[in-house]
């Protein structure tokens, strides 16, 4: 006889009985993997303020719950591996996966709703990143700089260097003694400008402004540098545009951190750094692995239900020793690919996603030895 096709509402219960034994494993891994990680790092420097700096308590909790949004989206995906390895692995010490793949189902089919839920995670995590961990980060770092080491909001910049380069050749060097980027006032501006490696022109003002969306220089002057080194004054002004890529709101962007900013904000400083000239690597990566590092759910689920599905008796304490080191391998790919992306020896997309593609080319390729061993 042949086996009667099942219906979209077996498949549904099929789905809802998978997931469902994957739910107790995640939540599991949530609550396992940050108490690791807090016990591990966070713990410690509270109680160190706590016990040399006599921060109070009230301080001390407010900083634990803005660090933990940050703690919670390194987690999941963390999670999603020990889901999949425990809640394979139960089914299979069980025999529920022979029993599936004797009624003709798959053991791609079977991992599907799992690779999709992996999918959402992704999607969760990738929005938690950008909405209330940058938030959380700067919380917690206006709570360390302005209520622990009491320091002041900046109000002004000093000592702000601005190199203009064109392939590779220099162009410009900006140099402003004081910017105040509430104001969009500058003060004490020296320009110098090149030409074929060369300084030819140097242009001076005590005072410059932010009006209507343009920097406008006052009161300045313009000097000739000739080739034999010797400067000649060219003319004064009272008033002229300083052609200038560089907005004052994002002077306050310079002093954030990337793990204070979303991936717009990010890639707006990343964008400024590379138009002064200045090494731009660093954040660069950061940017590409904001976008490649919550894709690791879908990958690592896909390893955890292949290595989960192999015969064996496991508990849960071996499947969250398995998911550490599976987790620290992938950790230690995507730390290499990361220098290697900074230091520009390989691309910064390239390098972002080697980790998520040599995990998933693994899962892919256990998943199909489970498929055929079926």
């Amino acid at each position: 006889m042949t086996p009667c096709k099942p219906s979209v509402f077996d498949r549904f219960i099929l789905d809802r009985f998978i997931l469902g034994q994957m739910l107790s494993p995640f939540l599991f891994g949530i609550m396992s993997f940050t108490v690791i990680m807090v016990a591990g790092n966070l713990l410690f420097s509270l109680a160190d303020l706590v016990i040399k700096q006599g921060v109070p308590m009230s301080v001390i909790v407010r900083l634990f719950l803005y660090s933990l949004p940050a703690v919670i989206a390194l987690t999941i995906p963390m999670s999603c591996l020990l889901a999949a390895l425990l809640g394979f692995g139960g089914m299979s010490s069980n025999s529920e996966l022979v029993a599936l793949k004797s009624a003709g189902i798959s053991f791609g089919r079977i991992v599907s709703p799992l690779a999709l839920s992996g999918v959402l995670l992704s999607v969760f995590s990738f929005v938690l990143n950008e909405t209330i961990v940058p938030l959380s980060a700067r919380a917690a770092a206006n709570v360390m700089q302005y209520e622990i080491a009491l320091r002041t909001p900046p109000i002004y910049r000093d000592n702000v260097f601005i190199r203009e380069v064109s392939d590779g050749t220099l162009n410009r060097i900006v140099y402003i003694n004081r910017v105040l980027p509430k104001s969009g006032e500058m003060k004490d501006i020296l320009i110098q400008e090149f030409a074929g490696g060369h300084i030819f022109r140097i242009i001076t003002a005590p005072t410059g402004y932010w009006e209507a969306g343009l920097w406008w220089l006052y009161n300045g002057q313009v000097f000739e540098v000739k080739e034999n080194g010797m400067v000649e004054m060219l003319f004064k002004f009272d008033r002229q545009k300083l052609n200038l890529d560089f907005k004052p709101s994002e002077m306050d962007k310079d002093s954030m951190e990337p793990e204070e900013m979303s991936l717009r904000e990010l890639y707006i400083t990343m964008r400024s750094a590379e138009k002064r000239g200045n090494n731009a690597g660093t954040l660069r990566m950061m940017f590409y692995l904001r976008i490649a590092v919550p894709w690791a759910c879908v990958v690592l689920v896909l390893v955890g239900a292949a290595v989960g599905a192999r015969p064996q008796k496991s508990s849960s304490g071996v499947g969250l020793g398995l998911s550490v080191v599976i987790v620290f391998c992938y950790y230690v790919i995507m730390s290499l690919c990361k220098s290697l992306g900074e230091a520009d020896f390989v691309p910064g997309l390239v390098a972002a996603w080697i980790p998520n593609a040599v995990f998933l080319t693994v899962g892919v390729v256990l998943i199909r030895r489970a498929n055929r061993l079926g």
